[in-house]
């Protein structure tokens, strides 16, 4: 296989994988580039930070490098990358609510860098119409604001269903429980995040799938 081929939009996220185990970097670099974006808005919804995001993310790949030749094409890549990913946010929050536990004398939040942005501010825009734009600029933080107050377990599914595009029976294996208890978690995702967002005043309903407020 040639560096053209493996490198192509039409390749497989599983080839690039098997070509990057036999050595050709350039098929990683295609990966990342490839899966960076939603792969960190995943981390970044999950962890709350952004400074706490980027060092995750840092972390997924350099996990994804490392441990390349226990990589099998019989899992999709995506789910394998989003399995480091998620136990990489778990490990992340445990860790960082026992140093919050730990600490009497913690900084508020803000004082250090970008930590106290909102984190809708921290979002990339993915480009949408200046009309639904504007929509989802008002929309954003209410959102995410609503989000934080779920169950990490609805949470993470709501993220990885929404935000990521991975099927229920992907984030069943991602997530280590039954497709069912998966949908069953979205299920009270939405119905939470839509008493949530009527309580801070927006109107309509939320879609099956969320994207009337995710947009």
């Amino acid at each position: 296989m040639s560096n053209g081929g493996v490198l192509g939009p039409e390749i497989s996220d599983e080839r690039l994988m098997l070509a990057f185990q036999a050595g050709d970097a350039r098929a990683f670099e295609a990966l990342v580039r490839r899966h960076r974006a939603p792969v960190f808005n995943f981390i970044l919804r999950f962890v709350g930070h952004r400074s706490r995001a980027e060092d995750v993310l840092q972390e997924t790949w350099l996990k994804v490098v490392r441990s390349a030749r226990e990589y099998e094409p019989k899992a999709k890549l995506t789910t394998w990358l989003y399995t480091i990913a998620r136990n990489l946010c778990v490990d992340s929050t445990r860790k960082e609510s026992y140093r919050q536990a730990s600490s009497l004398e913690a900084p508020a939040a803000g004082t250090d860098g970008d930590e106290g942005r909102a984190l809708g501010e921290s979002l990339p825009d993915e480009g949408a119409s200046p009309e639904r734009g504007a929509h989802n600029a008002r929309l954003r933080p209410l959102l995410e604001r609503a989000l934080a107050s779920l169950p990490e377990e609805q949470r993470e599914v709501f993220i990885l269903r929404e935000y990521s595009g991975i099927p229920f029976k992907e984030i069943a294996e991602v997530t280590g429980v039954s497709e069912n208890t998966v949908k069953s978690r979205m299920r009270y995702a939405l119905e939470a995040l839509r008493r949530r967002l009527g309580e801070l005043g927006v109107d309509g309903d939320l879609a099956e799938d969320g994207r009337t407020v995710a947009g």
